[in-house]
């Protein structure tokens, strides 16, 4: 089995909370954490509510988590959450062994172990895209987003969806039936952001009613135009 020996841009579950074991899903849902290199910002969740914020990795295995929004939903089992919360902002360190993360503090015992979690041969939409097209905005598309991209991060089978829109983190659900999909109401963090680039990437993904995937290229598509093009990170 071929080990990984990057601890970003790979999905990582979950199954172990402060020396205790972890179930495979919590309410349904699988407890998993993402660092995402493109942008130093991180996704996952404790089995109810998405989490999120950015995280700055240094020499020595130090990392540092800073806590962005998440959903507010009221779950039958909050306690894998609320610990995995903790955990992300009390960590100060890892260690990374064969398939194994480690999140410490200090030199104590690890505060939450995770294996890492082999999503090629899961959906094709899976992992995180980055914007590179915009249709229909009269500002070219460097000039939208001058500095960093959005993008837009998918884990199938849940049907919720986060990602950046360059300022703001955000997330959002989805369905999906056969190439059809559409995005419900967006909920971001609410920083004050220039350009207009962000508040138009929100609004053409309300408008998405389709995609297609060739290679390493996603399309979301209104009708039979294509408006948002992305490509995989």
């Amino acid at each position: 089995m071929e080990t990984t020996t990057t601890i970003t841009d790979r999905k990582w579950r979950l199954v172990e909370l402060n020396g205790k074991p972890v179930a495979d899903k919590i309410n349904g849902k699988e407890p998993f954490l993402q660092l995402h290199k493109s942008d130093n910002r991180y996704t996952g969740s404790g089995g109810c509510n998405g989490l999120g914020g950015t995280f700055t990795l240094e020499d020595n295995g130090r990392i540092k988590f800073s806590q962005g929004m998440s959903t507010m939903m009221a779950c039958e089992n909050m306690e894998i959450e609320q610990g995995l919360n903790k955990a992300l902002i009390a960590a100060d360190n890892y260690t990374l062994k064969g398939d194994t993360l480690a999140l410490n503090k200090a030199r104590m015992a690890s505060l939450a172990r995770f294996v890492h979690v082999d999503t090629s041969k899961t959906h094709v939409l899976n992992g995180t895209w980055e914007v590179d097209y915009l249709s229909g905005t009269r500002i070219a598309f460097d000039g939208l987003f001058p500095n960093k991209k959005p993008t837009i991060n998918f884990d199938l089978p849940s049907t919720k969806a986060t990602g950046s829109g360059s300022c703001n983190t955000y997330n959002t659900s989805f369905t999906m039936e056969g190439n059809k999909i559409k995005f419900g109401k967006l909920m971001s963090t609410e920083m004050a952001c220039e350009g207009d680039g962000e508040a138009a990437f929100f609004k053409i993904l309300q408008t998405v009613t389709q995609y297609s995937v060739t290679g390493k290229t996603l399309n979301l598509i209104m009708g039979d135009i294509a408006v948002i093009r992305l490509t995989r990170k």
